[in-house]
């Protein structure tokens, strides 16, 4: 009668044959031994001040702090609280044909271009972005990958207070940092900032490797529209940048993401910044630590 989302013959006529001797419930029965003290209502209202406090919290970190088991924090935030975690997972795009010979191509000319290596990685200058977290604010669901959430908010596209982000981005080459940018607060990243980041590029360049822009300049960025669009090219033009092409959903091709901000994220994870001049101070002590 009711298809696939029945459960198994054995197991209708197990609990049919329960019945028939005088089963009422579908409960659990009652089990000897010692009831469990760890969840009572000031453990469970602790472990959900917790989470609300950060909702990335692991659930290890609760059990320490509340010194009680890893099962138990499980039990309150599943059971009692009816939290679940919020869990984002990545496919990679399909590529075409087309995406696939661009790839070759691209490839191609850049070995071709290494006809004398030392030379060719002494020119290139590459960077991107990302966002660290902080600090609370409210995010969209799409950005709280990771979260315990409560059933009330499932659906909803603000949440409650969640780490906050900020905006940063790196742009260096084979001798080290050049240029670090923190976008500032309520500000929209657009082309005419970009624009205005390639030429403080220019001027770092000029100040911290002198003679490099006479040998040339190969720019390696990625294909984010604030990177193409034409005041973003124009003024790669004014700095006389040599663009390096970055065929579309090519995110293997971009050195940052497979090294730099991996290493760098894992560096900043698990802890806590109160500000932003707390977690620039942060981020640059980490970078000035790398080779």
């Amino acid at each position: 009668m009711y298809g696939e989302s029945a459960p198994s013959y054995s197991t209708v006529t197990r609990w049919s044959n329960e019945f028939l001797c005088g089963r009422e419930t579908l409960e659990d029965d009652l089990r000897s031994g010692r009831p469990s003290d760890a969840v009572n209502p000031s453990v469970i209202a602790a472990v959900e001040k917790l989470i609300r406090d950060d909702r990335r919290i692991k659930v290890l970190e609760i059990a320490r702090t509340m010194q009680i088991s890893c099962g138990s924090v499980e039990t309150i935030m599943h059971d009692h609280l009816k939290m679940s975690k919020v869990c984002a997972r990545w496919v990679p795009r399909k590529l075409t044909d087309h995406d696939h010979a661009r790839r070759v191509t691209t490839s191609q000319e850049i070995v071709d271009a290494e006809s004398d290596p030392v030379k060719f990685v002494q020119q290139i200058v590459t960077g991107d972005e990302m966002w660290v977290h902080h600090w609370a604010r409210k995010a969209k669901l799409s950005q709280c990958s990771g979260d315990m959430l409560h059933p009330l908010h499932q659906g909803s596209s603000e949440l409650y207070p969640l780490l906050g982000n900020s905006w940063r981005l790196f742009l260096w080459d084979n001798k080290g940092l050049l240029l670090i940018d923190y976008l500032p607060p309520s500000t929209t990243m657009h082309g005419q900032y970009y624009a205005s980041l390639l030429l403080m590029l220019c001027d770092a360049i000029n100040e911290k490797r002198r003679g490099m822009r006479k040998q040339g300049v190969w720019l390696l960025h990625d294909n984010a529209p604030i990177h193409k669009s034409m005041i973003a090219q124009e003024a790669v033009r004014d700095c006389v940048f040599v663009q390096l092409d970055h065929p579309a959903y090519s995110p293997d091709q971009a050195p940052s993401d497979y090294y730099l901000f991996r290493n760098l994220k894992s560096h900043l994870r698990d802890v806590h910044y109160p500000d932003d001049e707390v977690l620039q101070e942060a981020v640059r002590e980490w970078l000035e630590g790398q080779t």
